[in-house]
């Protein structure tokens, strides 16, 4: 018997345990005032460190030369952080011209003090799918920033960007946006307060006409760009120093590279440079890659950008011909892989040897950064100018060696998501064996991760380079490896709502799977991407997505996907009822739901799989309490709860107790209700699913005004405004005094 007198960690509290009776199996009374004592002392997780976001690259030591720039930028920041309204300032340049290490210095000397409430900061490119930007995944990261718990995140667009817009109202926040494109991408992510600084290739007019700032970076001049070399290299003659910023064309990353290359090698000079990069010696010859490497400078391939491109390509041949010959190797590596960062894991399952050594080369030389990452293993990425030059560079390897690489990519990341969803979700249904390499085979030293939380946030981590690995593994025709990294990719997409990914890499599985003919695939890719459109709220396309799934369940053998795709269904007609204007249409849904439901837990109770008959149990009494059949639910829900208990699957225990509460209710037993919602409120608390525990003290609110029990009214509100701060959110309401 579940009493109202466990503390967080199932202790037994006296007051409590002496002044109830059972009214079910679940469900007991208790007094008014001893379950507001004891709805007040439930335990709740200490809060995160108050410690402001400072997100985004870190600013250089030697930084010089940009004096007018981070002025201009420096008086709009005051002049936009004086007024009552969020600022824009748009900070254009070619690619690789310093604009995010401009940001950074600027943030670092004085836009700090103005925004003390933290720094957030994205990479569009990151996040960027078809030319379009994934903004509720951006959103999705912002609110982790500032604390809000994962269990609190929304999975729709809409509802991310309102939850940011509250939670930020009252913060003075920086933002920091890089490879902005289109107007739209910088607007939905402007804090209420504060400013946000973009970086692109190309002015935005539309910005411009909202009030943004613009600040122009161009390549440096010869005297600046001579005294940048100087700085980095005090004995350099001020001719020759002139003629390396002439060859790069003024432009800062190819400086950087040439004199980083040419401090890893003492032997030589600054006149060896010069030399090489005047002669040509190490370019590619290619008239076609220097053109569409200057394209891919700049933001619309002018004379300007595209000289500057030459110039860029030419130093970048000259260092990578330079570096040893295991690091070139990893380099066009890099240029094969299809995402956008790269671990030594990953480098290693390759085939690169010396991985260590060459990604300490490639550092050095400026061609690779280290990139923030919340999870263990220490990610790298090449500038994406670099990167369009090591790509360029890599359709000039053999195809039969580019396929092997990216054959050995997608075996990698298909053995990693499967790992993952297993440590991540348990025991679940899924349709792939598991994967025969063991997880420690992945690693270079040591695992990729251990346990539930290591797992899913290796998993998120690596969330764009899935992405990518899934369309290569489409576009080279390795079916079978797409849908099973998207059955695998389920464990992230669901609980952290990448809804748009899931579509995305779902209907990519459902190809694959009708390319396998694999009825069973495809079903079970149907029904994912039909969750997450449900989810969504997008119903008609769910709906569409499980009436093609209902049509193949003939072909599949597992009872098992004829139960997924009724519970799918059977929420789909729960949604559509709680719509309805008519009591009797929406009891008509009810209904239609319940019948789905009960197809779902007989194809559960075919198998037997205990877990799926608590899960539909529990389905079935949602549907036929939404139908006002209160006593019949009350009857199922204590058959699910002794299954549930019985074999261990305590997590589902809340949910039951949650819909008791309500069938209690609509019975007007307020006395039961009350306490069905307290055992959920403690069974939620000691497992820590704090949205369940959010819902159980909802609940109890309105049965205590329903009840006209002001103590426990308040003492509900209070705990629930203490949960809400603790979760990274504001309470709903100040308590009552």
């Amino acid at each position: 018997m579940n009493g109202l007198g466990t503390d967080g960690g199932g202790s037994t509290h006296d007051t409590v345990s002496s002044t109830h009776n059972t009214v079910s199996g679940d469900a007991v009374i208790v007094g008014p005032l001893l379950m507001a004592q004891h709805i007040g002392g439930i335990q709740l997780p200490p809060p995160p460190p108050d410690v402001p976001p400072s997100q985004g690259p870190m600013p250089s030591r030697v930084f010089v030369n940009r004096t007018k720039e981070l002025a201009e930028l420096r008086g709009a920041a005051l002049s936009l952080a004086a007024g009552p309204e969020p600022g824009v300032v748009l900070v254009v340049g070619v690619g690789g011209v310093g604009k995010t290490q401009l940001v950074a210095q600027a943030v670092r000397r004085e836009l700090h003090r103005l925004f003390p409430d933290g720094q957030l900061y994205v990479d569009l490119a990151d996040h960027r799918r078809d030319g379009a930007v994934d903004l509720a995944a951006v959103l999705g990261e912002f609110l982790r920033a500032l604390r809000v718990h994962k269990d609190y995140v929304p999975g729709g667009l809409a509802e991310r960007t309102a939850l940011f817009r509250s939670v930020a109202a009252t913060l003075r926040l920086l933002v920091k946006v890089d490879n902005v494109q289109h107007a739209p991408e910088v607007r939905a992510l402007v804090p209420p307060q504060g400013l946000l600084v973009a970086t692109g290739r190309r002015v935005l007019p539309s910005l411009l006409m909202d009030g943004a700032v613009l600040i122009d970076v161009a390549p440096l001049d010869g005297a600046a760009g001579t005294e940048l070399v100087r700085r980095w290299h005090a004995d350099a003659d001020e001719g020759t120093a002139a003629d390396v910023v002439r060859l790069c064309a003024g432009h800062p990353l190819a400086l950087r590279a040439a004199l980083e290359w040419l401090a890893a090698r003492p032997q030589l000079t600054l006149d060896d440079v010069v030399r090489d990069l005047t002669a040509g010696r190490y370019g590619t010859g290619d008239d076609g890659v220097r053109e569409a490497t200057g394209m891919a400078m700049g933001a619309g391939g002018g004379t300007e950008e595209g000289g500057v491109g030459e110039a860029v390509d030419t130093v970048l041949d000259s260092v990578v011909a330079g570096v040893s010959g295991h690091t070139r190797h990893l380099y066009d590596l890099l240029g094969v892989l299809p995402g956008t960062t790269a671990t030594a894991d990953l480098l290693t399952a390759t085939g690169a040897t010396q991985v260590d050594e060459g990604l300490g080369e490639l550092l050095s030389c400026r061609l690779a950064v280290l990139v923030e990452s919340s999870d263990r293993p220490r990610r790298y990425r090449l500038h994406d100018v670099v990167r369009a030059h090591a790509r360029l560079r890599a359709r000039a390897l053999p195809e039969e060696r580019r396929r092997a690489v990216l054959r050995l990519v997608v075996d990698f990341y298909a053995d990693a998501a499967a790992h993952g969803d297993a440590l991540v979700l348990g025991d679940r249904f899924r349709i792939q064996p598991p994967p025969v390499r063991p997880l420690s085979e992945l690693a270079a030293r040591g695992t990729l991760f251990t346990g539930r939380p290591d797992a899913l946030e290796w998993l998120d981590a690596e969330r764009a380079n899935f992405r990518a690995a899934v369309r290569a593994a489409a576009d080279e025709g390795w079916y079978e490896d797409v849908w099973r990294l998207c059955e695998s990719l389920w464990a992230l997409y669901h609980s952290r709502k990448h809804l748009a990914d899931c579509v995305e890499s779902g209907l990519l599985g459902i190809e694959a799977a009708q390319h396998e003919a694999r009825p069973d695939a495809e079903i079970r890719m149907r029904n994912q991407v039909a969750r997450a459109a449900y989810e969504l709220g997008d119903l008609d396309r769910a709906e569409s997505q499980l009436d093609a799934a209902a049509d193949l369940l003939g072909l599949a053998g597992d009872p098992r996907l004829s139960g997924v795709v009724q519970e799918s269904r059977g929420l789909i007609a729960l949604a559509r009822g709680r719509s309805e204007e008519s009591p009797g249409a929406a009891r008509e849904r009810a209904e239609e739901a319940r019948e789905l439901f009960e197809r779902a837990l007989a194809a559960n109770r075919a198998l037997p799989d205990p877990h799926g008959i608590v899960v539909q149990s529990y389905n079935v009494a949602q549907a036929l309490v939404a139908g006002e059949r209160w006593a019949d639910a009350l009857d199922v829900l204590d058959e699910a709860a002794e299954t549930a208990r019985t074999t261990g699957d305590e997590p589902m225990l809340p949910r039951i107790d949650l819909v008791r509460a309500h069938a209690f209710a609509g019975l007007g037993s307020l006395d039961r209700a009350v306490a069905a919602a307290g055992a959920a409120a403690d069974a939620a608390a000691g497992l820590k699913q704090f949205a369940k525990l959010d819902q159980a003290l909802e609940l109890l609110t309105a049965l205590a005004d329903r009840a006209e029990d002001r103590p426990l009214r308040v003492a509900c509100e209070e705990k629930l405004g203490a949960l809400r701060r603790t979760m990274g959110l504001r309470p709903s309401a100040a308590p009552t005094a």
